[in-house]
């Protein structure tokens, strides 16, 4: 069993909802990302997700563009993603880590090249936003066969045989677009999220993450109330934009902790 299916196991038998943190590595810099990624651990995350940064980021709104601008800035590349997530490795064995990010860095590497020294590095998941699922199957199997996970997106607008194709190639986890637009975008319907998140768990048969709009304790427990997990990125890189530097860990560890808290209200499983 994998590390993120091991993740979901331990909360459905808790009765709680996962909360998956977002960071792009290398923001504010390359010294703070592992200790960052240990904060939001120890502030109760789940499961991580650390952004590679790419110079074309299309899915992402203006704050995460912002963030990968500025460890790109700081000679960020893949390869430095994946001794930063070593390092990490040598002090928490169990923490999922997935990489989000973009198909130029992957393709620049070789799939090859790029699947073993993710395995290699501790690497439990990876999201390439632009590599939909139909389109990808030898990197979808190269992955499987490495014991990573291949996660893919769904949104407000997938098509039933979108579901399909991500059934067949993906495992882990969706992750599903709350909305139509970019990350930290502020408007949810809750109402249409309802109403898809229990068609997707059926159809796909894996967990569903929320991600995209998710911005604070209150829109997180709304979320969790429906979903297997909620996913937040925007709001954590505003909260290292707007901190001074020796004040991100705390800052980003308060504002966790409080969604954490949010989620551990939640009665009952997901509807």
């Amino acid at each position: 069993m994998s590390r993120i299916e091991s993740a979901f196991q331990r909360l459905s038998e808790s009765g709680r909802r996962g909360l998956i943190p977002f960071i792009t590595a290398g923001d504010p810099s390359a010294e703070l990302t592992v200790p960052l990624m240990h904060a939001l651990v120890r502030s109760g995350a789940d499961i991580l997700e650390l952004g590679v940064p790419f110079s074309d980021p299309m899915a992402d709104g203006p704050t995460i563009q912002r963030a990968s601008e500025r460890a790109l800035a700081q000679g960020m590349t893949l390869r430095k993603v994946l001794e930063l997530v070593s390092t990490f490795r040598r002090d928490d064995a169990d923490t999922p880590v997935v990489l989000m990010g973009y198909a130029n860095p992957i393709e620049a590497m070789g799939l090859a090249a790029f699947t073993e020294a993710a395995r290699a590095a501790g690497v439990d998941g990876v999201l390439v936003v632009d590599y939909p699922p139909e389109e990808c199957r030898d990197f979808a199997a190269a992955l499987t066969g490495a014991g990573l996970d291949p996660i893919f997106l769904l949104a407000p607008t997938s098509t039933e045989q979108r579901f399909d194709d991500v059934a067949e190639a993906g495992s882990g986890y969706i992750y599903y677009v709350s909305l139509k637009g970019v990350t930290g975008a502020r408007t949810l319907d809750f109402d249409e999220i309802a109403a898809r998140i229990p068609l997707i768990r059926a159809r796909v048969g894996m967990p569903v993450a929320v991600g995209f709009g998710i911005r604070d304790a209150e829109s997180a427990q709304r979320i969790g109330a429906l979903a297997d997990a909620v996913v937040i990125g925007s709001r954590i890189i505003e909260e290292i934009e707007n901190s001074p530097r020796d004040r991100v860990l705390a800052n980003v560890s308060e504002f966790i902790a409080g969604v954490r808290d949010a989620l551990d209200r939640i009665q009952g499983a997901p509807q």
